[in-house]
């Protein structure tokens, strides 16, 4: 797991293996990427399509290089994401807050620089976390599940948790940052440069369980390891990170939510 430190890609990098501290008694340290979804009224957007969008918009904050004073402290804290949504003008009010918009097929999001959840900016604190979801479509896992031979990176989404859509956002946020962090550095200077691209799909119950066996397979393998709740393996071809949500809306503690992986050909 080397890496140089000092690059974008290596402070994300030490996520793998920092303590997430937090203090209750210091609201300062408890940080949180807010993840904004665009949800017009009129013609709503495909869910995969948000879930990708709010996924690579995640991953650009966490290596850009201008947002690491704000990076560095939610890094060694837990990482939280919460998701609101947004239309109209208090769309085009967050798209002046640093931060990365990205669209993907017929949905946007933007991903905003992490601050302490007690000092949310005001624009963003009048927006809604729940009362919106969109309809899910299962998607079919390919017989070579998370080593299939895939144009770009899947990002594969438990279906049977019942996530809402704002829930599912934050979790794919969660695995596009992971997996950034697993992929060697070339790999995701490649990713970067070519804007991320990567797949969300949501999947049966019994799929996700096919692709979590495959994960708990890499146990001592070369570049795998288990922190935090995130079990990974590093490199290209063959990275990938499972992500365990803490529990704190929705679901359960433990609870696995996402499944992100390179596939078997890399970026």
């Amino acid at each position: 797991m080397e890496c140089n430190p000092a690059t974008p890609h290596g402070r994300l990098r030490g996520v793998l293996s920092r303590t997430g501290h937090e203090d209750p008694a210091d609201p300062s340290t408890v940080r949180a990427m807010p993840v904004i979804m665009h949800l017009p009224k009129a013609d709503p957007p495909v869910r995969a399509d948000l879930l990708s969008a709010a996924a690579r918009a995640s991953v650009a904050v966490c290596l850009d290089p201008a947002a690491e004073q704000f990076l560095s402290p939610w890094f060694d804290a837990a990482i939280r994401k919460i998701a609101r949504r947004a239309r109209a003008s208090k769309w085009d009010a967050v798209q002046r807050l640093s931060g990365a918009t990205v669209t993907t097929g017929t949905a946007s999001a933007r991903a905003l620089w992490p601050a302490p959840v007690s000092e949310v900016d005001p624009r963003v604190a009048k927006l809604q976390i729940e009362g919106a979801d969109l309809p899910v479509t299962l998607a079919e896992v390919p017989s070579e599940g998370l080593w299939a031979d895939e144009p770009c990176p899947v990002i594969y989404v438990d279906a049977s948790l019942s996530m809402t859509v704002g829930k599912a956002a934050a979790q794919v946020g969660h695995g596009s940052m992971l997996l950034a962090a697993a992929l060697d550095e070339d790999a995701c200077t490649r990713w970067e440069q070519a804007g991320f691209p990567l797949v969300v799909r949501e999947v049966s119950g019994g799929d996700f369980a096919a692709l979590r066996e495959q994960m708990r397979a890499l146990a001592g393998t070369p570049g795998a390891g288990e922190h935090r709740g995130t079990v990974f393996r590093t490199g290209n071809a063959g990275g990938a990170a499972m992500v365990t949500d803490a529990g704190y809306t929705e679901i359960a503690p433990g609870s696995v939510t996402v499944i992100a992986t390179a596939g078997g050909r890399g970026v």
